[in-house]
Order: C-alpha cells, then sequence, then structure tokens
C-alpha cells in the first residue's frame, strides 16, 4: 500500500490532468459544431461548384458533416470520460481521436497528391457546362449563372467561348456575364466581364490553398495534445489505484 505523502501527490496530477482535458475537450467539441455548420453551409453555398465537379466531389459537405456530427458525439463522450476519471474509457478516447488523426492524415496527403486532376476535373466539367448551356435552368446551366454572376466572370479564359456554344450563336453571352443588370446579350459586348471563370475559381482556391494547409496542420497538432492528456490522465488514474491497493 502506497504511503499517504505519495497518493497526495498523485491527486493534485489527476486533478490538473483532467482540468487541461476537459478544457481541450471543450475545444475539439466546438470544432466539431464548426465542422457541423461549415458542411451545412458548404451544402447550401457552394453546391454550384461542387456540380461542376467529379459525382465524389459532391460527397464533400456530407463528408464535412459527418466528421462534425462524429467529433461532436466523441468530445461528449471525452467529456464524460474524464469527468468519471475512467482509466479504459480514458484509453478508449485517445484510441478515437488517434484514428481521427490518421483519416485526416491520409485524406490531407490524398487531397495533395490529385490536386491537379480536381483542377482539371473543374475545368473540364465547367466548359462541357459552356458548350450544353441552355435557358431552361437545369442545374449545371443555373450553377453556370452563379458562378459568373457571384464571381463576375465570363466562360472559361473568357466570354469568348461562348462563341463556341449554340446558346452564344442564337442569343450571344448570357446576362449572368454582365457587368450591369440591364446589360443586353446581343448589342451590349463592351458591358460584359472579360475575365475566365476558371482562371478566378483557381487563383481564389490557391489563394486560400495556405489558410486551409495551416488550419488543418494546427488541427492535426490539436489533436496530438488530446491524445497525449488522455494517455497520461488514464495513466495517472491507473497508478493512482494501483498505489491505494
Amino acid at each position: 500500500m502506497a504511503s499517504p505523502s505519495r497518493r497526495l501527490q498523485t491527486k493534485p496530477v489527476i486533478t490538473c490532468f483532467k482540468s487541461v482535458l476537459l478544457i481541450y475537450t471543450f475545444i475539439f467539441w466546438i470544432t466539431g459544431v464548426i465542422l457541423l455548420a461549415v458542411g451545412i453551409w458548404g451544402k447550401v453555398s457552394l453546391e454550384n461548384y461542387f456540380s461542376l465537379l467529379n459525382e465524389k466531389a459532391t460527397n464533400v459537405p456530407f463528408v464535412l458533416i459527418g466528421t462534425g456530427t462524429v467529433i461532436i458525439l466523441l468530445g461528449t463522450f471525452g467529456c464524460f470520460a474524464t469527468c468519471r476519471a475512467s482509466a479504459w474509457m480514458l484509453k478508449l478516447y485517445a484510441m478515437f481521436l488517434t484514428l481521427i488523426f490518421l483519416v485526416e492524415l491520409v485524406a490531407a496527403i490524398v487531397g495533395f497528391v490529385f490536386r491537379h486532376e480536381i483542377k482539371n476535373s473543374f475545368k473540364n466539367n465547367y466548359e462541357k457546362a459552356l458548350k450544353q448551356y441552355n435557358s431552361t435552368g437545369d442545374y449545371r446551366s443555373d450553377a453556370v449563372d452563379k458562378i459568373q454572376s457571384t464571381l463576375r466572370c465570363c466562360g472559361v479564359t473568357d466570354y469568348r467561348d461562348w462563341k463556341d456554344t449554340n446558346y452564344y450563336s442564337e442569343k450571344g453571352f448570357p446576362k449572368s456575364c454582365c457587368k450591369l443588370e440591364d446589360c443586353s446579350p446581343q448589342r451590349d459586348a463592351d458591358k460584359v466581364n472579360n475575365e475566365g471563370c476558371f482562371i478566378k475559381v483557381m487563383s481564389i482556391i490557391e489563394s486560400e490553398m495556405g489558410v486551409v494547409a495551416g488550419i488543418s496542420f494546427g488541427v492535426a497538432c490539436f489533436q496530438l495534445i488530446g491524445i497525449f492528456l488522455a494517455y497520461c490522465l488514464s495513466r495517472a488514474i491507473t497508478n493512482n489505484q494501483y498505489e491505494i491497493v
């Protein structure tokens, strides 16, 4: 049986680890809420961009929603395990955090390796959407209109891409290419946005790539801290139980 002084040394350590881990778990839970919100926002606001990629890309918002939900549930479990001071639950919590960390690491590597394919996929699908463009409101044409009006661009490289489409030869450029609301497709060619949408979309993505990479790296490091804290608290609780016995 351990001496009383040894037990007094162990209990403050456990209390300290519990407090820090609870703070970590709360922040981790908040990141899950943020991912869930971003996934819902992406599904509602960015569906036009995803619709011009391959079919797998349309699942990205659902992946974010699913990941956010898992993190919220896992954060709740981690808070419960910490409050209960259960060694086996904390080990399970650390294992789940490790699994999520590995999944994020693989996803980051895959995204980096296939980044050029994503770019080519968007360009090819955007060109196809332009050639098949019509004013009947199908989802690809609607995506083209929303991208062009939001980013103030026209065509893939510039509005002259519309010369290769049936729509352009019959009706001129779409109204979504206009700089002004009262622009006429038949006569106001000087009021058309000349910058291509592909170039503009790619420039926005590339400018934000560093921010995304930095956030991803920070989240990964943050999870390593949680794994370390959960393991240390579990170890301290186990050692304290043995000392009492």
